[in-house]
């Protein structure tokens, strides 16, 4: 007997581009489209020998060289434009080159290469004001001053893919916080690194909102599968999260587990590291000095204060629904990091 042919219309590989695709969060989006049988090319400064085992083609530049991301937009059906400058401590001119002039230069080829759509990886720092945020929206505004130039080049990155969506270009902007889990080489690198030098700043109390890389990973997905379906999300930004804030000094504590250390027990008031921050900002400067130093200003306001979001837009728009919880995210960390020591 003959099956009838399923009526259920097959998905067609699609020519994707993925921005820091030998990064963190650019990495597992690769991995996905990979799995999904799109055919992906990474854009990066460097090489990735673990990208070229799973056949994605490597297109090694500069964001900010105008012409080398101009050919990578060649032929191209989609860009998840995930690759910045990230950190909080730098001159101005290098966050510049690469979060806004290598936004626009990807804006840009895109028009020139007429690619129909862009993910573009935004961050919720661009309406930090330094105060409490509490279950805020999208309706955040932008503040008047930024006090780092990550969350200021990021703020006018992603006005540009504002400005530039319109008919032939569509985009949905990302903003997902504090990314975690296996493969991380920021924030729990970052942790683990300081972890006899780290001090609570403020009453601990503050709750954040986190994202595990898988979670964070599939909302990229899905966000570009709804903008093709529905094209009228085009321009707007969602916030992505585990969608279960927790107490900032409890998930630092528990990253700090997961790498069989102890827990962080010294503190500081907001006041004090925000005025040390200051004092090694000015020094810092006036010495001409590039290391990043102990404390800054914004990363005392970030430690201090709580920053969750409402993500109701990403559930209804999107389907974001996280799937990996923080506790499974952790043992997931922990395993990890006993088996790269």
């Amino acid at each position: 007997m003959k099956t009838k042919p399923s009526s259920i219309p097959q998905r067609q590989p699609q020519n994707i581009l993925v921005t820091g695709g030998g990064g963190f969060l650019g990495g597992a989006i690769v991995r996905r489209l990979v799995q999904r049988g799109d055919r992906v090319a990474s854009f990066s400064r460097g090489f990735y020998p673990e990208l070229e085992t799973i056949g994605v083609r490597q297109i090694c530049g500069d964001l900010a060289d105008g012409g080398a991301v101009d050919n990578a937009c060649r032929n191209i059906d989609l860009v998840y434009h995930a690759a910045a400058r990230t950190g909080v401590w730098g001159p101005y001119d290098v966050y510049f080159k690469t979060n806004v002039a290598g936004t626009e230069n990807i804006l840009s080829a895109c028009r020139n290469h007429h690619v129909p759509r862009l993910v573009y990886t935004g961050s919720p720092s661009v309406v930090f004001n330094g105060r409490d945020m509490e279950g805020v929206d999208e309706r955040a505004p932008y503040p008047d001053h930024y006090p780092a130039h990550y969350p200021q080049t990021k703020a006018l990155a992603e006005q540009a893919v504002r400005r530039a969506t319109g008919p032939d270009l569509k985009t949905i902007i990302l903003r997902p916080h504090l990314i975690w889990g296996p493969g991380d080489n920021a924030l729990v690198p970052r942790i683990i690194a300081r972890a006899h030098r780290l001090v609570r700043v403020g009453d601990g109390r503050n709750r954040v909102d986190t994202v595990y890389i898988d979670n964070a990973a599939e909302a990229h997905i899905q966000a570009a599968d709804r903008l093709r379906e529905n094209p009228l999300l085009s321009g707007k930004v969602y916030f992505i999260s585990q969608d279960d804030p927790v107490p900032l000094w409890d998930m630092v504590d528990a990253i700090l587990n997961a790498g069989g250390l102890p827990p962080v027990r010294r503190s500081v008031s907001k006041r004090t590291a925000w005025l040390m921050g200051l004092l090694l900002e000015s020094v810092y400067r006036l010495l001409q000095v590039s290391a990043e130093p102990l404390m800054t200003r914004f990363v005392a306001e970030e430690l201090a204060t709580s920053h969750w979001f409402d993500i109701g837009a990403a559930k209804r728009d999107l389907g974001y629904r996280p799937t990996v919880g923080t506790a499974e995210g952790l043992r997931r960390l922990a395993a990890w990091l006993r088996e790269n020591k």
